[in-house]
């Protein structure tokens, strides 16, 4: 079963095409869900499960994995459909914001490499479509991408605060009525950035995938803003419908109204690959999630290049 991740390390040179690779798998039922194959370190066979008393219900117990003590998350039961039944035995094991856990799901089909514009935002309503990200098609069957980072927000609350010590630093005064661009197709992380940033006075905007950012900034340049002295900086995920945020900056550089503008990657996934492609599409800085403190120096960082 590992063999589906063989290749894995050579998939980088997708990255800045605006193209992406994600692991199809199952849950209760005969629906297809994926995530980005970037993110997944192995996929396996349950190992022994120990049961941990007090565990969230979509936790199904802690594993021992070459030393590494990982939960296990039943990713149906936690994007509220029915558990899994007790004859699931595969596990993905990945990263996101910095931490790795393993997801119980039915079985793993396999990878599959296409567009972002082939990649939509999902419908709007209730049930399970607040727990997607974006929908495709493979083989004519609908695909559902999980939100992964609203899965384990629930499981594990974030605290956004900034010590008050850390505010009253001088030079985060100057953050005041300036303005930011948040890009992200995560509802959780538009609202992790926008309760931390909040706290220094910011104006904030937001954008649910690259074109839609892409396109505000365009409409600023148009009515004759100067984006430069709009702007403070821009945040913008990796992985979105429409168009990713590697894309994006790209688009970003290329445009000489904009070509100036800060650009912050700001994403789940983590590692020196990310720092090698933040330098290929052109971005300044690299932020995994979700860190307030890191999150608060990259502002510092940028308001001492103003000084």
């Amino acid at each position: 079963m590992a063999s589906i991740l063989d290749s894995v390390d050579q998939r980088t040179q997708l990255v800045g095409e605006n193209r992406l690779e994600i692991l199809l798998f199952r849950l209760a039922g005969r629906q297809l869900f994926a995530i980005n194959v970037f993110k997944v370190q192995e996929v396996l066979h349950l190992p022994r499960l120990n049961r941990m008393p007090h565990r969230h219900p979509c936790v199904c117990g802690v594993i021992n994995l070459r030393g590494q003590t990982l939960p296990v998350i039943d990713l149906s039961k936690a994007i509220g459909m029915r558990p899994l039944q007790p004859e699931a035995n595969t596990i993905i094991v990945a990263e996101y914001n910095r931490s790795v856990q393993a997801f119980l799901v039915s079985s793993v089909e396999r990878i599959y490499n296409l567009n972002w514009e082939e990649v939509q935002p999902p419908p709007g309503g209730s049930g399970r479509s607040h727990y997607l990200t974006s929908i495709t098609r493979v083989d004519d069957q609908l695909v559902e991408v999980i939100d992964v980072e609203k899965v384990l927000a629930e499981i594990v609350p974030y605290n956004a605060r900034v010590s008050s010590e850390r505010l009253a630093d001088p030079i985060l005064a100057r953050a005041a009525g300036r303005e930011v661009l948040l890009v992200d197709d995560s509802s959780v992380a538009l609202a992790q950035l926008t309760e931390t940033l909040s706290q220094l006075n910011l104006k904030i905007h937001t954008a649910s995938n690259g074109q839609m950012g892409l396109r505000k900034l365009r409409q600023w340049a148009d009515e004759g803003h100067d984006l430069n002295e709009k702007l403070l900086m821009v945040f913008t995920d990796a992985e979105m419908p429409e168009m990713d945020g590697y894309r994006l900056t790209a688009e970003i550089r290329n445009d000489p109204r904009m070509k100036d503008l800060y650009v912050v990657l700001h994403t789940s996934l983590s590692g020196s690959f990310n720092e090698a492609m933040v330098r290929k599409v052109g971005c300044d800085n690299f932020l995994s999630k979700f860190q307030p403190e890191r999150l608060i120096d990259v502002i510092r960082d940028r308001l001492q290049r103003d000084a």
